[in-house]
């Protein structure tokens, strides 16, 4: 028979039946715009006001620290995922080169951190639509769109791309609108509504200037301020860029994709965080951003464009679909990896013939949709209680990304990599030079960043709304290695 007529192999996509695994059907743009549109969001849009609030203009290095400590925390969590791209990422990762332990609570702490994400999100989506159409119960409008994404996720993973690729671009056109009309304000020496004129050079002369409240300080009321307590802020709206390292497994070209994507972060930070901040504190004070209406209200606002408000509505509706569809793969491939590590039940760890964990995907959405009942139910219980842990959670994650990255290196040096990566049979100097997409400065790199991220930690002690998310935190771990005790006993 010649090669002609020989059958061919199937294509692995979402559309031709394959035997059931996990496809690689991510490519380069899905792969970019995913870590693009994971950095930017409501997070972004509204909550900024309480870090400028916080620092004021020093808000600018709050988040360029930040966005460094979470530079650090992806290109370690890459150096794993191109070397060894899993589903799962850090959890399969803390279970391979950690122990199943760390494998059950790194999994687990992620999945239930992205429910009580997902339970927020769509807790206010019915806020957003009902600015159009006010007659619609908030209720139906969390059940459309949960119904909505849970379809979309269903379709196979190149659909989820398709989906993250279109919400990115829309966040994306608006942060970078925003940022050519101040400048255009600026440069034109356009006339605004507070009567200062626009210029860079308000970040110094506004307000007690570039520090308004130093570095730490207390107000009249007891509360603290200052560009430390605002990193607390700062750091909690980069929540979700982990998002590329869950991708590696399904990406076509984790060994190009994975690196230029995470490469990419810094940029993203300077040009829509900082960038953005920066023009709009130029063009609206600063000490006048009061956090009753978004920021990127304001600065259109400022000059007579006063449809901006309905504009930023669509954008940021798009912002909270995107989360909960992110939000919705992370889950559904974490649960099939806590499946196959045993660390979940069996039935998790089962793909359709599109390569799709429907269970996993099923499960998420039933659990994510009696957390919002309980939002809409106790408000108050959920934001006050579940929202802390979901807060610390973040941190919770971050840690153990950073504490497998060094017990990675050194199953790497032992001659332990995986079977199927250019580092087998390698071992010591060799096997850790032979790293595709190295960690800078590993060996001092986690140790620096774990060490910011319990100053954050201490930093929200002294804030009375995060004071109990740090105590969640202590009882979450607590629940966390209780189960997995249990689990194991009844094994």
């Amino acid at each position: 028979m010649s090669t002609a007529d020989a059958p061919k192999k199937p294509r692995e996509t979402d559309d031709v039946p394959v035997p059931a695994t996990l496809r690689k059907s991510l490519k380069n743009r899905h792969i970019q715009l995913i870590a693009l549109g994971g950095a930017i969001g409501t997070g972004l849009f509204y909550g900024s006001s309480e870090s400028i609030a916080l620092a004021g203009p020093s808000i600018l290095l709050a988040y360029l620290v930040g966005g460094l400590a979470i530079f650090a925390i992806v290109r370690a969590l890459s150096e794993m995922s191109v070397e060894d791209p899993k589903a799962g990422a850090f959890s399969y990762y803390a279970t391979r080169y950690w122990s199943k332990r760390a494998g059950f609570i790194s999994g687990w702490n992620y999945w239930f951190n992205y429910i009580l994400v997902s339970m927020v999100e769509l807790s206010v989506v019915g806020s957003f639509v009902n600015y159009w159409f006010p007659a619609i119960p908030t209720w139906v409008s969390a059940a459309v769109f949960l119904v909505i994404i849970c379809a979309a996720n269903l379709l196979g993973v190149s659909k989820f791309g398709e989906f993250e690729f279109w919400f990115a671009i829309i966040k994306i056109v608006a942060v970078i609108a925003m940022i050519i009309g101040g400048l255009a304000v600026i440069i034109f020496v356009l006339p605004t509504a507070s009567g200062v004129r626009a210029s860079f050079a308000n970040w110094f002369t506004v307000g007690n200037g570039f520090f308004p409240n130093g570095l730490m300080g207390q107000n009249s009321d007891g509360s603290w301020t200052g560009l430390l307590m605002a990193l607390v802020v700062v750091m909690f709206s980069f929540g979700g860029t982990e998002l590329i390292g869950i991708t590696a497994g399904e990406t076509e070209d984790p060994k190009t994709t994975i690196p230029r994507a995470t490469n990419d972060i810094i940029w993203r930070i300077l040009v829509f965080y900082i960038g953005a901040l920066g023009v709009i504190m130029a063009v609206v004070p600063w000490n006048t951003i009061d956090g009753k209406s978004s920021p990127f209200v304001q600065i259109f606002d400022s000059v007579g464009i006063h449809a901006a408000a309905g504009i930023l509505n669509f954008v940021c509706l798009t912002a909270v679909m995107s989360v909960y569809n992110s939000g919705l793969y992370a889950n559904s491939r974490m649960l099939y990896s806590l499946a196959k590590q045993g660390n979940a039940p069996a039935y998790l760890g089962k793909l359709n013939s599109r390569g799709v964990p429907v269970a996993g995907v099923l499960t998420s959405a039933a659990i994510t949709a009696i957390a919002v009942v309980v939002v809409f139910v106790w408000p108050e219980f959920a934001f006050n209680y579940l929202m802390s842990i979901a807060t610390i959670a973040g941190i919770i994650n971050w840690t153990m990304i950073m504490f497998t990255e060094m017990k990675f290196r050194k199953v790497v040096a032992a001659g332990g990599a995986p079977e199927d990566s250019e580092l087998a049979g390698k071992s010591g100097k060799e096997a850790l030079d032979a790293i595709h997409f190295k960690l800078p400065f590993a060996k001092v790199t986690p140790w620096v960043v774990l060490a910011f991220l319990a100053l954050v930690v201490v930093l929200m002690c002294f804030s009375a709304s995060y004071r109990v998310a740090v105590i969640a935190g202590v009882i979450w771990l607590a629940i966390l290695f209780a189960a997995y005790q249990l689990t194991q006993a009844k094994r």
